[in-house]
Protein backbone atom coordinates (compact mmCIF):
# COMPACT_ATOMS: atom_id res chain seq x y z
CA UNK A 1 0.00 0.00 0.00
CA UNK A 2 0.99 3.46 -0.50
CA UNK A 3 2.02 5.47 2.59
CA UNK A 4 4.11 8.94 2.83
CA UNK A 5 5.09 11.35 5.52
CA UNK A 6 5.56 14.86 5.47
CA UNK A 7 7.93 17.44 7.34
CA UNK A 8 7.35 21.22 7.53
CA UNK A 9 9.06 23.59 10.16
CA UNK A 10 5.61 25.98 10.17
CA UNK A 11 6.64 28.51 11.53
CA UNK A 12 3.59 29.46 13.81
CA UNK A 13 1.37 26.77 13.15
CA UNK A 14 -2.04 29.19 13.96
CA UNK A 15 -0.40 32.30 11.74
CA UNK A 16 0.21 29.78 8.92
CA UNK A 17 -2.68 27.33 9.43
CA UNK A 18 -4.60 28.32 6.21
CA UNK A 19 -1.35 27.02 4.25
CA UNK A 20 -1.45 23.74 6.12
CA UNK A 21 -4.78 23.25 4.94
CA UNK A 22 -4.30 23.72 1.81
CA UNK A 23 -1.46 21.50 1.77
CA UNK A 24 -3.17 18.38 3.13
CA UNK A 25 -6.17 19.12 0.87
CA UNK A 26 -4.03 18.74 -1.98
CA UNK A 27 -1.00 16.72 -1.05
CA UNK A 28 -2.70 14.20 1.51
CA UNK A 29 0.01 13.41 3.30
CA UNK A 30 -1.33 10.15 5.69
CA UNK A 31 0.99 11.98 8.32
CA UNK A 32 2.06 15.53 8.79
CA UNK A 33 5.09 16.26 11.15
CA UNK A 34 5.04 19.93 12.03
CA UNK A 35 8.10 21.98 13.80
CA UNK A 36 8.20 25.75 15.16
CA UNK A 37 4.72 25.82 16.18
CA UNK A 38 4.94 28.30 18.43
CA UNK A 39 1.72 26.94 19.81
CA UNK A 40 0.56 25.93 23.49
CA UNK A 41 -1.48 22.76 23.46
CA UNK A 42 -4.46 24.10 24.75
CA UNK A 43 -4.63 27.03 21.97
CA UNK A 44 -3.39 24.52 18.67
CA UNK A 45 -6.20 24.29 16.05
CA UNK A 46 -6.96 20.27 16.30
CA UNK A 47 -10.42 20.91 15.17
CA UNK A 48 -9.89 22.45 11.79
CA UNK A 49 -7.40 19.78 11.48
CA UNK A 50 -9.34 17.18 12.28
CA UNK A 51 -12.03 18.35 10.07
CA UNK A 52 -9.83 17.23 6.88
CA UNK A 53 -9.17 13.66 7.91
CA UNK A 54 -6.37 14.16 10.90
CA UNK A 55 -8.24 12.88 13.85
CA UNK A 56 -4.77 11.73 15.27
CA UNK A 57 -2.56 14.98 16.54
CA UNK A 58 -0.13 14.68 19.20
CA UNK A 59 0.76 18.38 19.90
CA UNK A 60 4.00 19.06 22.21
CA UNK A 61 4.03 23.00 22.26
CA UNK A 62 4.59 26.13 24.65
CA UNK A 63 3.61 29.66 23.88
CA UNK A 64 5.38 32.12 21.29
CA UNK A 65 8.55 29.19 20.77
CA UNK A 66 9.48 25.84 19.74
CA UNK A 67 6.81 22.88 19.77
CA UNK A 68 5.99 19.87 17.30
CA UNK A 69 3.05 18.70 16.54
CA UNK A 70 2.69 15.26 15.04
CA UNK A 71 -0.65 14.93 12.25
CA UNK A 72 -2.22 11.19 11.43
CA UNK A 73 -5.16 9.75 9.25
CA UNK A 74 -4.74 6.27 11.31
CA UNK A 75 -5.06 5.62 15.15
CA UNK A 76 -1.51 6.70 17.25
CA UNK A 77 -0.75 3.77 19.23
CA UNK A 78 1.55 5.03 22.13
CA UNK A 79 3.21 8.62 22.19
CA UNK A 80 6.41 10.10 23.74
CA UNK A 81 7.99 13.28 24.45
CA UNK A 82 11.31 13.95 25.06
CA UNK A 83 13.33 17.25 26.72
CA UNK A 84 16.59 16.93 24.92
CA UNK A 85 19.21 19.17 26.50
CA UNK A 86 17.16 18.58 29.60
CA UNK A 87 16.32 22.92 29.41
CA UNK A 88 12.48 22.83 29.00
CA UNK A 89 12.07 23.38 25.74
CA UNK A 90 9.01 20.88 23.73
CA UNK A 91 11.11 19.61 20.75
CA UNK A 92 10.24 16.60 20.22
CA UNK A 93 7.75 13.88 20.10
CA UNK A 94 7.34 10.62 18.96
CA UNK A 95 4.39 8.40 18.06
CA UNK A 96 3.72 4.55 16.56
CA UNK A 97 1.53 3.86 14.24
CA UNK A 98 0.32 1.28 11.74
CA UNK A 99 0.93 1.31 8.12
CA UNK A 100 0.19 -1.66 5.96
CA UNK A 101 1.31 -4.48 7.98
CA UNK A 102 4.28 -2.70 9.67
CA UNK A 103 4.46 -1.02 12.61
CA UNK A 104 6.56 2.35 12.78
CA UNK A 105 8.19 4.88 15.57
CA UNK A 106 7.76 7.88 14.37
CA UNK A 107 10.16 10.87 15.98
CA UNK A 108 9.45 14.49 14.93
CA UNK A 109 12.29 16.57 16.02
CA UNK A 110 13.07 20.45 15.75
CA UNK A 111 16.96 20.93 16.92
CA UNK A 112 17.99 23.87 18.39
CA UNK A 113 19.36 26.62 15.81
CA UNK A 114 22.27 27.33 17.91
CA UNK A 115 22.53 31.24 17.72
CA UNK A 116 24.76 33.02 15.81
CA UNK A 117 28.44 32.20 16.95
CA UNK A 118 29.79 28.53 16.56
CA UNK A 119 31.73 29.14 20.12
CA UNK A 120 30.02 26.96 22.96
CA UNK A 121 32.41 28.47 25.14
CA UNK A 122 30.50 31.88 24.39
CA UNK A 123 27.34 30.97 23.06
CA UNK A 124 24.63 28.80 25.57
CA UNK A 125 22.24 28.80 22.71
CA UNK A 126 25.06 26.52 20.63
CA UNK A 127 26.14 24.43 23.61
CA UNK A 128 22.79 23.61 23.86
CA UNK A 129 22.51 22.55 20.24
CA UNK A 130 25.85 20.45 20.71
CA UNK A 131 24.51 18.51 23.77
CA UNK A 132 21.16 18.06 21.99
CA UNK A 133 23.16 16.09 19.19
CA UNK A 134 25.31 14.48 22.22
CA UNK A 135 21.89 13.00 23.72
CA UNK A 136 20.91 12.27 19.96
CA UNK A 137 23.55 9.79 19.38
CA UNK A 138 21.65 7.54 21.81
CA UNK A 139 19.07 6.79 19.51
CA UNK A 140 19.01 3.91 17.60
CA UNK A 141 16.78 2.67 14.60
CA UNK A 142 17.37 -0.43 14.91
CA UNK A 143 16.60 -0.76 18.85
CA UNK A 144 12.68 -2.09 18.20
CA UNK A 145 13.41 -4.50 15.56
CA UNK A 146 13.09 -7.49 18.10
CA UNK A 147 9.59 -6.29 18.82
CA UNK A 148 8.55 -6.07 14.83
CA UNK A 149 8.64 -1.96 14.90
CA UNK A 150 10.26 0.15 12.22
CA UNK A 151 11.68 3.87 12.77
CA UNK A 152 11.48 6.83 10.92
CA UNK A 153 13.13 10.63 12.07
CA UNK A 154 12.12 13.70 10.85
CA UNK A 155 12.37 17.42 11.44
CA UNK A 156 13.91 20.45 11.52
CA UNK A 157 17.65 19.21 12.26
CA UNK A 158 18.83 22.62 11.64
CA UNK A 159 22.38 21.13 10.46
CA UNK A 160 23.24 21.14 6.35
CA UNK A 161 25.71 18.19 6.69
CA UNK A 162 26.60 18.09 3.04
CA UNK A 163 28.80 20.38 0.92
CA UNK A 164 25.63 20.01 -1.77
CA UNK A 165 23.02 20.98 1.31
CA UNK A 166 24.25 24.26 1.21
CA UNK A 167 24.28 27.07 -1.43
CA UNK A 168 28.66 27.39 -0.79
CA UNK A 169 30.46 25.33 1.47
CA UNK A 170 33.34 27.35 1.69
CA UNK A 171 31.61 30.66 2.72
CA UNK A 172 29.41 28.76 5.47
CA UNK A 173 32.10 27.01 6.73
CA UNK A 174 32.08 29.10 10.15
CA UNK A 175 28.43 29.95 9.77
CA UNK A 176 26.18 27.97 11.96
CA UNK A 177 23.88 24.93 10.54
CA UNK A 178 27.00 24.23 8.65
CA UNK A 179 29.73 24.50 11.01
CA UNK A 180 32.46 21.33 10.96
CA UNK A 181 31.28 20.16 14.68
CA UNK A 182 27.83 20.56 13.57
CA UNK A 183 28.09 18.24 10.47
CA UNK A 184 30.06 15.80 12.08
CA UNK A 185 27.69 15.63 14.75
CA UNK A 186 24.97 14.84 12.99
CA UNK A 187 26.64 12.04 10.60
CA UNK A 188 27.40 10.52 13.87
CA UNK A 189 24.13 10.64 14.90
CA UNK A 190 23.03 9.29 11.92
CA UNK A 191 26.41 6.14 11.48
CA UNK A 192 25.18 5.49 15.21
CA UNK A 193 21.93 5.33 15.13
CA UNK A 194 21.82 3.25 11.89
CA UNK A 195 19.73 5.70 10.12
CA UNK A 196 19.45 5.96 6.38
CA UNK A 197 18.97 9.53 4.95
CA UNK A 198 16.29 8.51 2.76
CA UNK A 199 16.03 12.30 0.94
CA UNK A 200 19.88 11.48 -0.36
CA UNK A 201 19.03 7.86 -1.08
CA UNK A 202 16.37 9.31 -3.82
CA UNK A 203 18.77 12.34 -4.66
CA UNK A 204 22.29 11.95 -5.31
CA UNK A 205 24.32 13.76 -3.28
CA UNK A 206 26.06 15.39 -5.97
CA UNK A 207 23.04 17.09 -6.57
CA UNK A 208 22.17 20.77 -4.40
CA UNK A 209 18.84 20.33 -2.58
CA UNK A 210 17.27 22.82 -0.27
CA UNK A 211 14.72 22.98 1.67
CA UNK A 212 14.88 26.49 3.51
CA UNK A 213 15.79 30.14 2.20
CA UNK A 214 16.37 33.28 4.65
CA UNK A 215 13.78 35.93 5.01
CA UNK A 216 16.49 38.20 5.21
CA UNK A 217 17.05 37.84 1.55
CA UNK A 218 14.82 39.92 -1.20
CA UNK A 219 14.71 37.98 -3.74
CA UNK A 220 14.92 34.44 -2.32
CA UNK A 221 14.45 32.27 -5.76
CA UNK A 222 16.70 35.20 -7.76
CA UNK A 223 19.42 34.42 -5.14
CA UNK A 224 18.74 30.76 -4.19
CA UNK A 225 21.10 30.54 -0.99
CA UNK A 226 19.34 27.78 0.57
CA UNK A 227 20.19 25.03 2.80
CA UNK A 228 19.51 21.49 3.69
CA UNK A 229 17.92 21.69 6.71
CA UNK A 230 14.79 19.33 6.84
CA UNK A 231 15.55 15.67 6.98
CA UNK A 232 13.49 12.28 6.97
CA UNK A 233 15.47 9.25 7.94
CA UNK A 234 14.57 5.58 8.65
CA UNK A 235 15.64 2.35 9.72
CA UNK A 236 17.28 0.23 6.93
CA UNK A 237 14.57 -2.15 6.80
CA UNK A 238 12.20 0.99 5.35
CA UNK A 239 14.64 1.96 2.66
CA UNK A 240 13.66 -0.46 0.12
CA UNK A 241 10.54 0.85 0.09
CA UNK A 242 10.97 4.24 -0.51
CA UNK A 243 9.57 5.61 -3.52
CA UNK A 244 10.13 9.08 -3.64
CA UNK A 245 11.07 12.34 -2.07
CA UNK A 246 9.18 15.40 -2.89
CA UNK A 247 10.67 18.90 -1.72
CA UNK A 248 7.89 21.67 -2.39
CA UNK A 249 10.36 23.95 -3.45
CA UNK A 250 7.27 26.68 -4.80
CA UNK A 251 5.78 26.57 -0.85
CA UNK A 252 8.64 29.11 -0.24
CA UNK A 253 6.81 31.46 -2.37
CA UNK A 254 3.43 31.20 -1.32
CA UNK A 255 1.62 34.71 0.84
CA UNK A 256 3.22 34.87 4.06
CA UNK A 257 5.23 31.60 3.96
CA UNK A 258 7.32 29.85 6.23
CA UNK A 259 10.75 30.25 5.73
CA UNK A 260 10.75 26.19 5.04
CA UNK A 261 9.03 24.47 2.72
CA UNK A 262 7.42 20.77 3.27
CA UNK A 263 9.64 17.44 2.39
CA UNK A 264 7.35 14.22 1.59
CA UNK A 265 8.98 10.76 1.42
CA UNK A 266 6.43 8.04 -0.24
CA UNK A 267 6.46 4.45 0.38
CA UNK A 268 5.27 1.30 -0.89
CA UNK A 269 4.79 -0.42 2.08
Amino acid sequence: MPFSIATWNINSVRLRLPLVEAFLAEHQPDVLCLQETKCPNDAFPFKRLRKLGYEHIVAHGQKGYHGVATLSRTPILAEERMDYGDVGHARHASVVIAAGVKKIRLHNFYVPAGGDVPDPAVNPKFAHKLAYLDEMRLLHSERERADGISSILVGDLNIAPLETDVWSHRQLLKVVSHTPIETDGLKDVQSKGAWVDLVRRHIPPEEKIFTWWSYRARDWEASDRGRRLDHIWSSADLAGDLTGIDVLRAARGWERPSDHVPVIARFGL
